[in-house]
């Protein structure tokens, strides 16, 4: 029997993007562009999204993006910094693994952005990678054109290893270490930009935190397990009210806003913390910002974050219509429309919660269910409640403290 278009997963169907467009509504432009200079990985981690979960593309895409498809990126890049005058464009060299491209090819690429979007907007460039290829080379390289590096670290040697071992099942944190150990000499100390950790709710969470802060990070971004309503998280119930990941982050929170002098910034609660106060936060896993991020794919196609490969085949495809530069046809397709209306694009049940305006519905990604979409609410949405919750508890508290002491 055909499916009614009203029955159809949002937002492909059952957003009225005419509507929102005879509203008023104008997209903003692309201000962050992940690159995927390199389409493989040297480590085999269980939980990658983008080799683990549904989407399985990479499969067909070359391995590595050639110098004529990064040059005409990075044209369209700047075309369109140019058109929607963004005076900073944010430029991630990503992967796979993109230090497998070598320090030749990375010096290529940092070049030739700084020089084509650069005659235009300030270019920031930075390189999210697993760490294990961190060495004097890259970091030269990256010390001449200002590259920040992010590096993955899920903790201690034990934690780290359960799911970051290389293809022969080796553990990578011993690797890892040596690479942020060379990152925090004086002379490139400047370009770190902090530590991405994969919450495993296996791991002790106190033990963790203090395991990653040894390496002195300037942030800390702890990221939950990509998974949603079909294909849940581990550890993670569908409609059950357990909170097992506000469980494990709120030891952390206590351990962290009880130091006597701050150790890090860690992302997420820090974006918490905003978004209580009504202060703007972009950030992709909490709040209603407007998503401003683009990928380019080894091949040169442009696609959503690809966090949204976890969700199903497919799920982060642009079907981008029209002439031009794809990159503005892109900022008006639904599928992009729906990461920039904000509360537009949220469920009755969300819009009801009070916590909306902080959290926005928690990670995009999170909220897909086959058949229905991503109209819903976050599949850690009893986690998001009760953390939220318990933030706004411990900052009220001092706040009240420190008026009372004003006033006496």
């Amino acid at each position: 029997m055909e499916q009614l278009a009203s029955e159809l997963p949002w937002p492909t169907w059952g957003l009225d993007f005419a509507e929102v467009r005879r509203g008023g509504w104008r997209p903003l432009g692309f201000h962050e562009f992940i690159v995927k200079v390199h389409g493989r990985c040297n480590l085999a981690c269980d939980y990658c999204y983008i080799y683990e979960m549904a989407d399985q593309s990479w499969r067909s895409k070359p391995k590595v993006m050639s110098r004529e498809i990064f040059a005409e990126s990075c044209r369209m890049i700047a075309d369109h910094a140019a058109r929607h005058a963004l005076p900073t464009i944010g430029l991630v060299f990503h992967g796979g693994e993109p230090l497998l491209v070598g320090p030749t090819e990375l010096e290529y690429f940092a070049r030739t952005a700084t020089t084509i979007i650069g005659s235009n907007s300030k270019v920031r460039l930075g390189i999210q990678t697993n760490g294990v290829l961190i060495d004097d080379n890259v970091l030269r390289v990256c010390e001449r054109w200002n590259i920040r590096v992010g590096v993955s670290l899920d903790g201690g040697e034990h934690d780290h290893d359960r799911h970051r071992l290389d293809h022969a099942g080796r553990g990578s944190h011993d690797k890892v270490v040596a690479g942020l150990d060379r990152l925090l000499a004086p002379a490139y100390r400047h370009l770190y930009s902090g530590l991405l950790c994969t919450i495993d709710l296996a791991n002790d969470p106190v033990r963790t935190y203090e395991a990653l802060i040894r390496h002195d990070p300037p942030t800390v971004d702890f990221l939950l397990p990509h998974g949603n309503w079909t294909t849940p998280p581990p550890g993670r119930v569908p409609d059950s009210t357990a909170t097992p990941y506000a469980d494990w982050l709120i030891p952390i929170f206590d351990r962290w806003y009880g130091a006597p002098e701050l150790e890090t910034r860690v992302r997420l609660f820090d974006t918490i913390i905003q978004r209580l106060f009504g202060r703007r936060a972009g950030s992709e896993a909490i709040g209603l910002e407007p998503i401003r991020v683009a990928v380019f794919e080894t091949d040169g196609s442009l696609e959503q974050v690809d966090e949204l490969k976890s969700a199903f085949e497919g799920a982060a495809t642009l079907a981008i219509r029209g002439d031009g530069n794809p990159l503005d046809a892109a900022l008006w397709e639904p599928a992009m429309a729906a990461r920039q209306i904000g509360v537009a694009a949220l469920g009755d049940t969300c819009r009801a919660c009070t916590l909306h305006t902080v959290c926005g519905g928690g990670h995009y990604v999170h909220r897909y269910r086959e058949g229905v979409g991503f109209r819903n609410p976050s599949v850690y949405c009893p986690d998001l409640i009760a953390l939220i919750t318990h933030i706004e508890t411990r900052v009220r508290e001092d706040l009240g403290t420190a008026l009372d002491r004003t006033t006496t």
